[in-house]
C-alpha cells in the first residue's frame, strides 16, 4: 500500500499530502463489511477526535455516537467480537452503583452491526430485586468527513450541516456544492419512544424487577444524492442478512488444513477468516468479489494488492482471481492524465470514493501511479488459467485487456526503449516510489542516498518477463503462434538484458533498480526474491542469491528483511528499510523452492509460522525487523494494517509452496512433489478448489496422494519438480 513520508499511509497521500496516520490505543474495536467500517473504543463509544466513526463510501458518516445512563459513561466490562463475523460486536458494561448499593444491578448491551450503515440493539437488564428508572441518551452527530482527512488527523467540524429532528429520528445533511451531487446524508432512527433533540436521542426508561429494555437505533447513509440501504435493518433476524449468509457460504467453501503443528492450522484459519472479511463487492457486479487492501483504512480495491492476494489466494477461492481481473479490466486506463497518472492499458493503483480523492484527481476517483499492476494483471491471468479458471465467456475480453497491458509495458512502462520498465511520477501529487516499496525512502544505495528517477525496479522486471511468458502460454492454448513467437522473444531479450545490467558479482546479488543515470542501486534488500519467484534470474547466479536470503543480514528468523542489516538506511523498525512484511518473506520461499533451494526455503516457512504462532495465527501488513536472537517475539510496527489482504494470504502461498503444487490444466497436468517440514507431518488438505473439482491431498513421512482432481487433468511426480514458467 501507498505510503508518505516514511509512515504507512494511503494513496490519498498524493492527494492530502499529509503526514503519518494517526495511532489508535489498543482498546479500538474496528468492525468491517465490505467497504464501510466502524471505529470506536471498547464501550462501544466513537469520539470524533479519537480517529473514530462509522464509514461508508470513504465517508465518515457518524462522528459521534456515545451512550451515558443518568448523564455518566456506562463502565466497560467487556467488549466481545467475533472473528468469523467481524461486521458485528457486543460491548457489555454496567452502569455506576447508586450510593446505598454496593453493586450495580443493571447490566447494558449494546450489540453492534455494521453492513452499509449500522444498527446498534441497546438492552439494559435488571438484575436487581426492584425496579430501576433511570434516563438513557444517545448522542449523535455527522461531519462527512473524508477517510484522509480522519486518518491523519485534519478532520474537523463541518460547516453548514442541517440538523432535522422527527418523532422517532434524525437526519443530518451536508448540502453539496454542485446540487445533489454531492450531497450527503445521514438518517438515525430508534425505536422505543425516544424524545428527540438536535445530537440527542432521550430515552425515560423504567425496567422492572429482573427484567429487561431494549432499543434498536438505525443509520442509513446517503451519498451523492443516493440513499445506501444498510444490510442490517431494525426488525430483522441478524442471522438472515446478507452479511450473514456471505460469511457462512465463505466458511463452508473453505478448504480445510490438519497438522500437528497448531501453528501452521491456526495462521491458515487466521488466514481464511481475513481475506472473506476483507472482500468487498464490485457495485456493477455484485455477485463477483474483490479483496480490499486492509482494515480499516485501506477498505478499497488496490492493483498490486489485490493481484498479489488474488494468486497468493488461488487454493483458497480462484474465483478472486477472476472477480479482481474482471473489475481492474473495466478500469483499465484510456487516455494520458497527468492529474491520475492514467496511461492507456495501465491497471489502477487505487480506486476511492472521497471527495478529498476526486479533488485531487480532478473528479475521479482513480489512481494509476504503480509501474507494477500492470505486469501482475497478465501473469495473474495466466496463473488462473493454468488453475481452468478463466469461463469461456470472460477469455476474450480479459486477453484483450492483457495486450493493452502489454502495450502500456512496451511503450509507456518503457518511455526511453532501454527494455526496462521505469517509473517517475507525472507531478508532486504522485507517489515517489511505484513499487510495493512505495515509502519515498523505500529505494536507496547501499550508503543510504535515494535513488534518482526514473526508476527500473527488478522485481517489475521479473513481473514483466512473468508477463510475456504467461501471455505466451495463453496463445499457445488459442493456437496463436504469432503471439506466444514475439511474447517468448521479448521475455527471452528481457532476462538476458536483466541478468547482465542488475547483477552485482561482488556481492553476488541482484542490485535493487537502475537509477535515472542508469547506474546500479547497490543496496542488498529482498525484493531479488521476486526475481527467484518470477523465474528471470539465471541458474548459475540463484546459489549466491540465495545464501543471502538465508543468511543473517537479511532472514531475521521470523521472516525476511526487506533490507539487509549492513546497508546504510537499515533500520529495522522502518517501513521498508528493514522491516519484516509476511507477503514478501512467502514470495522468497515461493522463489526459493522454483530454484531448488528448499532447507532456505523450509527455514523461511517455519520462521514466518513461529511469527505467526507468536502473533495469535494473524500475520499483520508487516513487523520489525529486529534480530530472533534479540527479541524471541516478533516485535509489531506499531501502524500496521491488521487483518491486511497480502499478509492474510501469505500462509497459503507458504503452504502451496511448501507442497510445490503446480496446476496446468490447459496440459492436462497437475504437478505435485511436496517438500514439507517433518514438523508439518503428517499434513492433510480437503477441499481445495481447482476447476470446479474439489482435490484432497495427504503428506506423510513415508510419500504422499492426492484424488479428486478434475476429470481432464493427471497428477504428475517429478523427481525434480520442472516448476512453472511464471511463479
Amino acid at each position: 500500500m501507498s505510503t508518505v513520508d516514511g509512515e504507512q499511509a494511503d494513496a490519498g497521500a498524493w492527494a492530502s499530502g499529509t503526514g503519518p496516520p494517526t495511532r489508535t490505543d489498543a482498546s479500538t474495536i474496528t468492525l468491517v463489511e465490505g467497504s464501510s467500517f466502524c471505529i470506536s473504543d471498547s464501550s462501544g463509544d466513537m469520539q470524533r477526535d479519537h480517529a473514530h466513526g462509522l464509514f461508508v463510501a470513504d465517508t465518515r458518516v457518524l462522528s459521534c455516537w456515545r451512550l451515558a445512563i443518568d448523564g455518566e459513561p456506562v463502565e466497560t466490562l467487556s467488549a466481545l467480537e467475533d472473528a468469523a463475523e467481524p461486521y458485528r460486536a457486543t460491548f457489555v458494561g454496567r452502569t455506576a452503583p447508586r450510593r446505598w448499593l454496593a453493586d450495580s444491578t443493571m447490566l447494558v448491551v449494546r450489540n453492534r452491526f455494521v453492513g452499509d450503515g449500522l444498527r446498534e440493539d441497546v438492552v439494559l437488564r435488571n438484575l436487581g430485586p426492584e425496579p430501576v428508572g433511570l434516563t438513557l441518551t444517545i448522542g449523535v452527530d455527522a461531519d462527512f468527513a473524508d477517510l484522509f482527512a480522519v486518518k491523519v488527523g485534519r478532520a474537523r467540524p463541518a460547516r453548514g450541516v442541517l440538523v432535522e429532528v422527527g418523532s422517532a429520528s434524525m437526519s443530518f445533511t451536508l448540502p453539496g456544492t454542485t446540487g445533489t451531487t454531492d450531497t450527503r446524508g445521514a438518517l438515525v432512527t430508534a425505536t422505543g419512544e425516544p424524545a428527540v433533540s438536535p445530537g440527542q436521542f432521550t430515552f425515560q426508561v423504567v425496567v422492572p424487577a429482573r427484567s429487561s429494555w431494549s432499543t434498536c437505533l438505525a443509520m442509513e447513509a446517503s451519498l451523492s444524492g443516493r440513499r445506501i440501504p444498510p444490510l442490517h435493518r431494525c426488525g430483522e433476524p441478524v442471522h438472515a442478512s446478507r452479511s450473514a449468509t456471505r460469511m457462512r457460504e465463505w466458511r463452508l467453501s473453505n478448504p480445510r488444513v490438519s497438522s500437528p503443528d497448531r501453528g501452521l492450522v491456526t495462521a491458515i484459519e487466521a488466514s481464511a477468516r481475513d481475506l472473506g472479511a476483507l472482500r468487498i463487492e464490485d457495485p456493477e457486479h455484485p455477485d463477483c468479489p474483490v479483496v480490499a487492501a486492509g482494515a480499516p483504512w485501506f477498505m478499497a480495491l488496490f492493483g498490486r494488492d489485490s493481484l498479489l492476494t488474488a494468486w497468493m489466494s488461488l487454493a483458497l477461492d480462484p474465483r478472486l482471481a477472476l472477480c479482481t481481473l474482471r473489475t481492474l479490466a473495466r478500469m483499465q486506463g484510456t487516455q494520458v492524465n497527468p492529474l491520475t497518472e492514467e496511461e492507456p492499458g495501465r491497471i489502477p493503483h487505487e480506486i476511492r470514493l472521497g471527495r478529498e480523492a476526486a479533488l485531487a484527481l480532478g473528479g475521479g476517483n482513480i489512481y494509476y501511479g504503480t509501474t507494477d499492476a500492470t505486469p501482475l494483471f497478465v501473469m495473474l491471468l495466466g496463473e488462473l488459467d493454468r488453475w481452468g479458471g478463466i469461463p469461456d465467456a470472460d477469455r476474450a475480453g480479459l486477453l484483450a485487456a492483457a495486450d493493452r497491458a502489454l502495450a502500456w509495458v512496451e511503450h509507456f512502462g518503457d518511455a526511453d526503449q532501454d527494455g526496462f520498465v521505469e517509473y517517475r511520477r507525472y507531478t508532486d501529487r504522485g507517489l515517489a516510489n511505484q513499487g510495493w516499496k512505495d515509502s519515498f525512502d523505500g529505494i536507496n544505495h547501499r550508503d543510504g542516498r535515494l535513488a534518482a528517477p526514473p526508476i527500473a525496479l527488478c522485481e517489475v522486471q521479473a513481473y514483466v518477463y512473468a508477463a510475456f511468458l504467461a501471455r505466451a502460454e495463453l496463445a499457445d492454448t488459442d493456437g496463436d503462434t504469432r503471439t506466444a513467437t514475439h511474447c517468448r522473444r521479448r521475455a527471452g531479450d528481457l532476462k538476458e538484458a536483466f541478468n547482465r545490467r542488475f547483477w552485482m558479482p561482488g556481492p553476488g546479488a541482484v542490485a535493487v533498480a537502475l537509477d535515472g543515470a542508469k547506474q546500479q542501486v547497490d543496496s542488498i534488500t529482498s525484493n531479488m526474491a521476486h526475481c527467484l519467484w518470477c523465474g528471470i534470474l539465471d541458474a548459475d547466479k540463484a546459489a549466491a542469491v540465495a545464501a543471502l536470503l538465508a543468511g543473517r543480514t537479511l532472514n531475521s528468523g521470523f521472516g525476511l528483511r526487506t533490507l539487509a542489516t549492513d546497508m546504510g538506511a537499515y533500520n529495522p523498525m522502518s517501513y521498508h528499510n528493514g522491516s519484516v512484511w509476511p507477503h514478501d518473506t512467502a514470495i522468497a520461499v515461493a522463489g526459493l523452492m522454483r530454484y531448488g533451494f528448499i532447507s532456505q526455503a523450509q527455514d523461511l516457512a517455519l520462521g514466518l509460522l513461529d511469527a505467526a504462532t507468536h502473533l495469535g495465527g494473524r500475520l499483520p501488513e508487516l513487523f520489525c525487523g529486529f534480530d530472533r536472537d534479540e527479541f524471541d517475539l516478533p516485535i509489531p510496527y506499531p501502524t500496521s494494517c491488521s487483518p491486511q489482504a497480502w499478509a492474510a494470504a501469505a500462509p497459503r502461498l507458504v503452504l502451496r509452496s511448501l507442497l510445490r503444487l503446480q496446476p496446468d490444466l490447459p496440459r492436462h497436468e497437475v504437478r505435485l512433489a511436496p517438500a514439507v517440514p517433518e514438523r508439518l507431518l503428517p499434513l492433510r488438505l480437503e477441499n481445495v478448489p481447482l476447476a470446479g473439482a474439489r482435490m484432497e491431498i495427504t503428506v506423510r513421512s513415508d510419500g504422499y496422494e492426492a484424488s479428486g482432481l478434475p476429470t481432464s487433468a493427471a497428477l504428475v511426480r517429478p523427481g525434480q519438480l520442472d516448476m512453472p514458467k511464471s511463479g
